[in-house]
């Protein structure tokens, strides 16, 4: 037990060290995906307000990208920083659960200001290939979250329960991710679609609002696909004891 410990601290070490550099790669890579958004819908499309105008619809990319995208992916990746593999696992519960909440409420602001902005304009909800790829996202999601409060965090279920269904929540999260990226990529061409529909200012003729939306997309992507990285690589996970125990003779042989 004593040498389990030993290794394990080791081990945490050592990944502290290493797991600064992708920290900060995917943190700014994160801030500079919300920025970008913030960037095109105030340089392109006036700007941002709560009034159920088309500056109200301009909040509701921004939100989805901050709170599906980034913020989603900071609180699944609470449980792969190494000081969370150590110590009391009950504060790193409650904080992968806030950020958690935290990004559903920005995603559920995202959606008020889409549907009240649709309903103002008399456009038809949930029409488009998009919508139902984000509206499925924000219910899976729910779920997810409410399945994950009430069997991790409460303390009625058994340990066998948790065992059982951590697979399934670990499936459903980078799933869950997926599908918000695809709805982000969807959401910014239909954005552009309608936006670039004029004989002067086209699509397909690639004009800076275009590439700076289409390179705003291709940055969600790449974030999106190095955090999903990291949530699967077996190197970024928490050492097992099996694991450690497989590795202390390698380790005697050493000495």
């Amino acid at each position: 037990m004593c040498n389990f410990h030993f290794i394990q601290e080791c081990l945490i070490r050592m990944a502290m060290g290493w797991f600064c550099l992708p920290f900060c790669a995917l943190w700014l890579l994160g801030s500079m995906c919300i920025l970008f958004t913030i960037y095109w819908m105030c340089y392109w499309h006036g700007g941002f307000a709560w009034d159920d105008t088309i500056f109200m619809f301009n909040c509701h990319p921004v939100l989805m990208v901050a709170g599906m995208v980034v913020l989603y992916s900071a609180a699944s990746l609470v449980y792969r920083l190494p000081w969370s593999w150590v110590g009391p696992k009950l504060p790193w519960k409650f904080a992968h659960a806030f950020l958690h909440l935290t990004a559903f409420i920005l995603t559920v602001l995202g959606l008020v200001a889409v549907f009240r902005f649709h309903n103002h304009k008399n456009t038809p909800n949930l029409y488009s290939l998009h919508s139902w790829l984000g509206i499925t996202t924000v219910f899976l999601f729910a779920c997810q979250w409410f399945l994950g409060f009430a069997v991790f965090l409460l303390p009625w279920a058994s340990l066998r329960l948790r065992s059982l269904l951590k697979p399934i929540h670990v499936f459903f999260g980078a799933s869950i991710l997926s599908l918000a990226i695809a709805s982000v990529i969807s959401g910014i061409n239909e954005k552009l679609f309608f936006s670039l529909q004029n004989a002067t200012n086209l699509y397909s003729s690639l004009p800076s609002e275009a590439v700076f939306a289409n390179s705003t997309g291709m940055l969600v992507v790449v974030f999106g696909l190095l955090v999903l990285y990291i949530l699967l690589a077996s190197s970024w996970k928490c050492p097992e004891p099996e694991i450690l125990t497989e590795r202390q003779p390698l380790l005697h042989d050493g000495e």
